[in-house]
């Protein structure tokens, strides 16, 4: 195996569903030993989600692989004494239950920082740990309405609309990502550890930088644009004959070389609607009317490639299963196969960078609730008569016995 930049670090992760995994997943896969610790006999709330494979969940499976699993009821002293043993060997830990939880539980950053001192620890929550909304419970869509995202999306003049992915899960997941990274080299220089709060509205809300720089400049709320920009034009998706195209003519030599040798519209370099960007953005809505009269002609494959002959960036406006399928996707290694021990052969979507000395790429499937647990306990110096005293407790959980290698 060749050597990846965590090796060796060691993860406790109580976090659940989307943002807290997502971190996890990704210190996983640049060589942290991730044990993903599991209530019984529910584990993970995704693990409810459909769809399902052999009543293993698919949706679970994508932000957990890499990871192993030990399933173990914290909320007895015995499972919380095993916890905080565990702690005590471990060099992070990240949770994303609402504030408050993790001290009622007795494993909250101060119970575990008395046995490691230098733990580096992880909160991800709704709303943070502190400010007026910090025990309100909050989910992706609470984070999208409390950002704007909601009000800034969509068609103008339409309802609310979500942005596509959980865009507030996935920017707290990086963020927690980048903080723990930084905490680690932090903790490499001075041996100090880091109670780091991440909260799903500051996240988004940070990535806010171009709306910010509106808003603050001359008070301007983004409102919903489709898929315009709110700054540039042309640089949107037209209609096509059977479909969309995106086209990014958002300077004035690629305006020029769109007008003429895409569009074959040179007079519109002359068109007082169209002189310059501000005429154009005056004009905007005419603008649209005028290029989808032409896109509307050829299908969209045709004008990917009048365009990229024209040196215009453009580009075709792709349903998922049209995205998981297309060669470039396909050839970047961006769809992945498994094996996993229940679900069987299935598929994964790759990491999203390219290192020239690293193998930085998924490690393995997700684990079945507390397949690890034993194994784990195990290399904690537990001998096999205590782990098997912790089964027969009820304290931990083998969800598939059956499917241990003997």
């Amino acid at each position: 195996m060749a050597m990846l930049p965590l090796d060796g670090f060691r993860v406790l992760d109580l976090s659940r569903f989307l943002s807290g995994p997502y971190t996890t997943m990704i210190l996983a896969e640049l060589g942290a030993d991730v044990v993903k610790i599991e209530r019984f006999p529910e584990g993970d709330d995704a693990r409810r989600l459909s769809p399902k494979v052999n009543d293993e969940s698919y949706a679970f499976a994508m932000p957990n692989r890499s990871k192993r699993s030990l399933a173990l009821d914290l909320k007895s002293p015995a499972g919380r004494d095993l916890f905080l043993r565990l702690a005590a060997g471990s060099d992070a830990m990240i949770e994303n239950f609402r504030p408050g939880v993790v001290r009622r539980l007795g494993v909250d950053y101060d119970a575990v920082r008395a046995v490691r001192p230098d733990i580096i620890y992880c909160s991800i929550s709704g709303f943070g740990q502190t400010g007026p909304y910090r025990d309100r419970p909050g989910f992706d869509i609470m984070a999208q309405g409390v950002d704007g995202f909601l009000r800034m999306t969509g068609q103008p003049d339409g309802r609310p609309t979500k942005v596509g992915i959980a865009i507030n899960d996935i920017a707290a997941g990086a963020t927690g990502i980048y903080s723990i990274m930084a905490a680690q080299i932090m903790r490499q220089r001075t041996g100090e550890g880091q109670y780091i709060d991440i909260s799903l509205v500051d996240a988004g809300l940070a990535w806010t930088l171009w709306e910010a720089g509106a808003y603050f400049g001359s008070g301007e709320v983004p409102a919903p644009a489709g898929t315009r920009h709110r700054r540039t034009t042309p640089y949107q998706a037209y209609r096509t004959a059977d479909g969309f195209v995106t086209i990014g003519a958002n300077n004035d030599r690629l305006w020029e070389r769109l007008v003429k040798d895409a569009l074959d519209r040179p007079e519109w370099l002359a068109d007082p609607r169209f002189a310059t960007l501000t005429d154009r953005m005056a004009h905007i809505d005419e603008l649209e009317q005028e290029i989808e009269a032409i896109t509307k002609t050829r299908t969209t494959a045709d004008w990917v490639e009048i365009l990229d002959v024209a040196g215009v960036p453009g580009g075709p406006v792709l349903t998922y299963d049209e995205t998981m399928a297309d060669p470039h996707v396909l050839a970047r290694d961006m769809v992945v196969d498994l094996d996993h021990p229940i679900i069987g052969p299935m598929r994964t979507v790759g990491t999203g960078a390219r290192f020239s000395g690293l193998d930085f790429n998924v490690r393995g499937p997700a684990p079945w609730l507390g397949q690890h647990t034993a194994e784990v306990l195990s290399e904690h110096g537990l001998t096999g008569e205590e782990i098997t005293r912790l089964f027969d407790d009820g304290v931990v959980f083998d969800q598939h016995p059956e499917l241990q290698r003997r």
